[in-house]
Formats: structure tokens, C-alpha cells, sequence
């Protein structure tokens, strides 16, 4: 037998990997996941922002930021201006108000590149990960851990493995898409 369990979690991994950095894509609604990169300089070092501050959905367009302390709110504000976002950010009494500007078509357009793009750095992942799997596989047979009917079989296993992954990469992908278009 052959364990396939290293080429499932490493797929799973890569699916993980292409969610995270799909979520930080901007669209046209309000999402507290884009801030989840932008670090902030508190209390001596570098720290996320929902590691300061309640993070809520106001609506379709603004989050709101309460900071803990509010000693940090303008460390907040200054990180989110400076993370090229493209956020505005307005001070209030009890923190800020994050507002997501409409996106243009032209915007729209450069974040489906941008999501295509990590899309085909996934695949690449995948391809990467198959390659070595099927190389595992070959060199089983070839030490005579297996028998040539075994090999076709595993090797058709990991394809079946790889092909669902890729499609949960294509679906996610598609996904952002459509929230972009939106």
C-alpha cells in the first residue's frame, strides 16, 4: 500500500493558502478578513489589528474599529493608510470607521488578475506536489516495494486526489471573481 495522507494534507494546505491570501483581495463589501495583514506598531512591537481592537461589520461599506485602548487607535489609523488598501479611515469617538470606496471597473479588473494569478501560483503548488508524489510512487516499484498493476493504481489514486483539489482551487477562485464583479 501507499500512504497518501502527506499528498492530502499538503493539498489541503495549498487550498488553505490560495483561501487566505484570496481573502485579503479586496471587493466591493466590507470585510474585516482584509485587515487581517495589515500589522500595527503597539506596545513595542508588531501586532494584527484584531489583536487591539472589536472589529464589526457596520454595513455593506464600513467596519468599525474599537480599539481596547485607545492610546493605539492612531497607530491603527496610520498602519491601515500606509497598507496601499485603498481604505479611507475616519476617527470617532470610541475608535474608526473603515469605509470601502466603490471599486472601478478598472480596479475590479486588476483584482481578478490578482486572483488568477495566486490561483496559478496554487496550481503550481499542486503540480509541484504531484510531481514528487508520483516520483515516491516510482521509486517504490522500483525497489520492488510494489508491482508494476500497483504503481498504475497509486498513480491513478493521486490523480483523482489532485484533480479535487484543483477543483476546490477553481471554486474558490470563481468565487472571488464573482464577489469582485459584484
Amino acid at each position: 500500500m501507499f500512504n497518501f495522507s502527506e499528498l492530502k494534507e499538503k493539498s489541503k494546505d495549498i487550498e488553505n493558502w490560495l483561501a487566505r491570501e484570496l481573502s485579503v483581495i479586496r471587493t466591493g463589501r466590507a470585510t474585516p478578513a482584509i485587515l487581517d495583514f495589515v500589522q500595527v506598531e503597539a506596545y513595542g512591537s508588531r501586532m494584527s489589528i484584531k489583536e487591539l481592537a472589536n472589529i464589526v461589520v457596520e454595513d455593506v461599506k464600513t467596519v468599525r474599529i474599537e480599539p481596547w485602548d485607545v492610546s493605539v487607535g492612531k497607530n491603527i489609523e496610520k498602519s491601515i493608510n500606509s497598507s496601499s488598501l485603498g481604505l479611507s479611515v475616519t476617527p470617532f469617538e470610541n475608535g474608526l470607521r473603515v469605509i470601502f470606496p466603490e471599486l472601478t471597473a478598472e480596479r475590479r479588473e486588476q483584482f481578478i488578475k490578482v486572483a488568477r494569478q495566486k490561483f496559478e501560483e496554487a496550481k503550481v503548488s499542486l503540480r509541484t506536489l504531484r510531481d514528487k508524489t508520483g516520483k515516491a510512487i516510482e521509486d517504490k516499484e522500483k525497489s520492488g516495494g510494489m508491482g508494476e498493476d500497483d504503481k498504475f493504481r497509486f498513480k491513478e489514486e493521486m490523480q483523482k486526489i489532485i484533480d479535487e483539489s484543483n477543483r476546490k482551487l477553481q471554486d474558490l477562485t470563481e468565487k472571488k471573481e464573482k464577489e469582485i464583479k459584484i
